[in-house]
């Protein structure tokens, strides 16, 4: 029994009862097939699917291009069908896109335990950046001791260079989202307020939230993001022009001169930077509650010492330093594991900015944890 379609044309079924046999005839070409391709695949896949032993028949083809043989590669899903008769110029034609192909390897598509693994990838992985640091902390504190005992080797100029990069630079950016974020908080903030008749207590809420933190988390995020991400692509590209080969060669210490005034440079740039972003914010929100709720400037301003603890204050400063030497650590460590070529260079990168923001707000959580049972509210 013959079983003919819309697009007989290019396939006939054939039914021997016991088998079913497609044969392909016609030119499967790209300028014949140009205009019938999506409708040939879905018929040939849909008879592909149906027979689980269906024979195909190839030698009946006219003529057969690269398009063509992808078509039916296609179809089989990137597999020899178990019945097939061709030509010898067919058959090379096939164990070259064979030998173009990757084998597919099912078992691993359908491993359940899969997440187990990457799982189990990832938390090695992680082990492995903790070791990292550990050990760079090390390096960093016998460093030090020789500093102490040598001060005349302590790299002043790299430590100015690097206030001067991650901080000074950086004051029109974080001015500029803390402000935003101050009017922004100001505003939602006086919205409900008015609701209650408690226009007044703006100022706790701004002052508190601000100071001790969102000041420092802004900052943290900003400067891991400018200043960590320039860091690691900095000694990654040192590693991929062979610099610092250069550097051990003269027998230079990356981490005196390299490492550890970044981290310096952070640790006294960011509590500076904290205390610009706080600011900033608070003029922010002083601006939009004067708009918003008609709360006098030098009202707010007297108010707020008696609303915040000078404590807070110190408590974001404070974060400052520890937030700001971890994103330099942080950075160093990934830009030193890069390796030499520029596909390294951006995963270390990447990957260097979202672990340092979130190692920074894993320090905010233990920072609130801390003091929150000391007495400081």
């Amino acid at each position: 029994m013959h079983t003919r379609s819309l697009l007989s044309q290019w396939y006939e079924l054939i039914d021997d009862h016991n088998t079913k046999r497609l044969v392909l005839t016609g030119d499967y070409t790209l300028t014949t097939l140009r205009k019938v391709l999506s409708d040939l695949t879905a018929e040939l896949t849909q008879h592909q699917v149906n027979y689980a032993n269906l024979e195909w028949d190839l030698t009946n083809i006219q003529q057969m291009d690269s398009v063509g043989i992808s078509l039916l590669w296609r179809i089989w899903q990137a597999q020899r069908p178990k019945f097939i008769h061709l030509r010898p110029e067919q058959e090379q034609m096939l164990v070259r896109l064979e030998q173009l192909t990757p084998p597919i390897d099912r078992k691993k598509s359908i491993d359940v335990l899969s997440p187990i693994v990457n799982l189990g990838n990832v938390a090695a992985q992680f082990w492995r950046m903790i070791i990292g640091l550990i050990a760079l902390v090390g390096q960093l504190f016998l460093d030090m001791l020789y500093l102490i005992r040598h001060p005349a080797n302590i790299p002043w100029r790299e430590i100015s260079a690097n206030i001067y990069r991650a901080g000074a630079q950086a004051l029109g950016i974080t001015a500029l989202v803390g402000f935003l974020i101050g009017v922004v908080i100001s505003y939602l903030a006086s919205k409900q307020l008015q609701l209650f008749g408690a226009d007044i207590f703006i100022v706790n809420l701004l002052g508190m939230s601000i100071i001790r933190e969102l000041g420092p988390m802004l900052a943290a995020i900003l400067v891991a993001g400018r200043s960590g991400s320039a860091m690691t692509a900095q000694l990654g590209v040192m590693r991929v022009t062979q610099e610092l080969d250069a550097l051990s060669v003269m027998g230079i210490s990356h981490s005196q001169r390299l490492i550890l005034p970044k981290i310096l440079g952070l640790g006294i740039a960011m509590p500076l930077l904290v205390a610009w972003t706080s600011a900033m914010a608070l003029i922010g929100g002083i601006v939009a509650a004067e708009i918003q709720l008609g709360l006098s400037y030098q009202y707010f301003l007297s108010a707020l010492p008696d609303s915040v603890p000078i404590a807070n204050l110190w408590l974001g400063l404070s974060k400052g330093v520890v937030c700001g030497m971890t994103i330099g650590l942080i950075a160093c460590y990934f830009g030193l594991k890069i390796k030499p070529n520029t596909e390294s260079l951006g995963i270390g990168t990447t990957s260097s900015v979202v672990t340092a923001i979130t190692i920074v707000i894993i320090i905010d959580a233990i920072f609130a944890i801390m003091f929150s049972h000391i007495g400081i509210r």
